[in-house]
């Protein structure tokens, strides 16, 4: 009789700690970048787990495709991604190596955090590798426009309330947060901005355009001659020339890619190569989606001129 209530007891703890243990687990989600896996926690708060693949001071373009990446994505429940061919070179890999019908293309478990973007420099006409690291469908680093924080959190809502609609009203709880506080940040950030509406900038790659399109910023040329291949020697010096005639002073770089070709040209120009988080994490200041746009802002506003 006792073992007989033994056994019972130890079943009925086992179910009990199994029950626990789920309900604790929620759903698995693995995103490409940290902005996405930022926003998911917003959305998701305490009821998903969440893990990004590339750190936000690397460069995602370059990402080497590792088996601990695979087994991340093995268990999840929900893969989300940049899109707009951002992770083109190692993702399907990783997809194919998960062994994760799930998150398949066409599957629920598969969000195209793109999708409901308007994409900024759609090349016109055939594209080909001459023309350098062209993405066919648009600039993929719609991110650096706060409004496209709206626009992912709903995705990102959409599919959590689909995978998960017993939780989805505190899903929906967690949106409206993050829109209000993405509301009142935004005012913020375009007021610190305004001073500077139509400063002219050079950036290293095409890779803040959204951003200076936001914040009305014009960025008169790139330091690379075309996108993904380093800048020539003839560029850099009419580059240079063309700075100091139009008295421009500021180069800005994302702080993954090196900066020796944005010193040279601010040696020649009297200007300053300014290394900016281009992602969550980028630096140690920018740890979530705010506080990556207050990094971004705090150092620009420090070296910007008002536009004359």
């Amino acid at each position: 009789m006792r073992m007989n209530i033994f056994v019972a007891n130890l079943v009925a703890w086992t179910f009990l700690l199994a029950g626990t243990h789920l309900s604790w687990a929620g759903l698995k989600v693995v995103t490409t970048t940290t902005d996405l896996a930022s926003i998911a926690k917003e959305v998701g708060g305490s009821l998903i787990e969440v893990q990004a693949l590339v750190k936000g001071y690397q460069d995602p373009h370059q990402i080497q495709p590792k088996p601990s990446y695979m087994v991340k994505m093995n268990r999840a429940d929900l893969l989300i991604y940049q899109g707009l061919d951002l992770e083109i070179g190692w993702l399907p890999i990783l997809i194919d190596g998960a062994r994760n019908p799930g998150i398949r293309l066409g599957q629920s478990g598969h969000l195209d955090a793109s999708v409901r973007i308007l994409p900024l420099e759609v090349p016109v006409g055939e594209v080909d590798r001459s023309m350098g690291d062209i993405h066919p469908y648009g600039n993929p680093h719609y991110h650096l426009d706060p409004e496209n924080g709206f626009i992912i959190a709903q995705s990102i809502f959409n599919k959590l309330s689909e995978l998960d609609p017993a939780n989805s009203p505190q899903y929906k709880a967690n949106l409206q947060q993050f829109r209000k506080r993405l509301e009142g940040k935004i005012k913020q950030w375009k007021d610190r901005m305004t001073p500077f509406k139509g400063a002219q900038i050079v950036t290293y790659h095409k890779l803040w355009s959204y951003f200076t399109n936001r914040f009305e910023l014009r960025v008169f040329d790139t330091v690379e001659t075309k996108p993904g291949i380093p800048p020539t020697t003839t560029h850099l010096v009419k580059l240079a020339d063309q700075m100091n005639q139009k008295k421009i002073k500021l180069i800005v770089q994302a702080t993954y890619y090196k900066s020796e070709f944005a010193d040279i040209l601010a040696g020649k120009t009297g200007g300053t190569a300014l290394a900016l988080p281009a992602f969550v994490g980028g630096t140690p200041e920018a740890k979530d989606y705010f506080t990556l746009f207050d990094t971004i802002i705090d150092k620009l506003t420090k070296v910007l001129k008002p536009a004359s």
